[in-house]
């Protein structure tokens, strides 16, 4: 019997909408970079990009415990001399609530090539709203119609 080896032509790739209201956020984000990763399939691959597209709504009502709102900080610098900048969680929630999404997941994927592939299949909205029909389901198409 011979090893399988995954091919470009076997990979389906599917759209995925996650409601993110109520659920912790590092649980939200292991989940969206397994499905990123494809390790739901039974063909997933570590050297291949076998993962879905997801979109993440609500990411405004995700929540923290502990107190992380508080205590996390999250750092930046701009290369400049004194140019380091922190942000806590409680404050990247308010201003851009998505940001701190994409930031956990982030570090939950690969930090090579084919995880900014991972990454560029990624949406996060703040709100209910998406702006892909396409990826809506039938439903909900349904009823915004009538």
């Amino acid at each position: 019997m011979k090893t399988y080896s995954t091919k470009r032509t076997d990979i389906k790739r599917e759209w995925q909408v996650i409601d993110a209201s109520g659920k912790t956020l590092g649980r939200l984000a292991s989940q969206v970079a397994s499905l990123l990763m494809g390790k739901h399939k039974p063909i997933f691959s570590p050297n291949t990009d076998t993962g879905d597209y997801v979109i993440v709504i609500n990411a405004a009502k995700v929540r923290a415990t502990g107190k992380k709102l508080k205590q996390k900080i999250y750092y930046r610098h701009s290369g400049y001399h004194g140019g380091l900048k922190s942000t806590t969680l409680e404050e990247l929630m308010r201003t851009n609530p998505a940001r701190a999404v994409e930031h956990a997941v982030n570090g939950m994927l690969p930090h090579t090539r084919l995880g900014d592939m991972m990454r560029k299949r990624l949406r996060v909205y703040a709100g209910d709203t998406y702006p892909h029909p396409a990826q809506k389901k039938a439903t909900e198409a349904e009823g915004k119609d009538t």
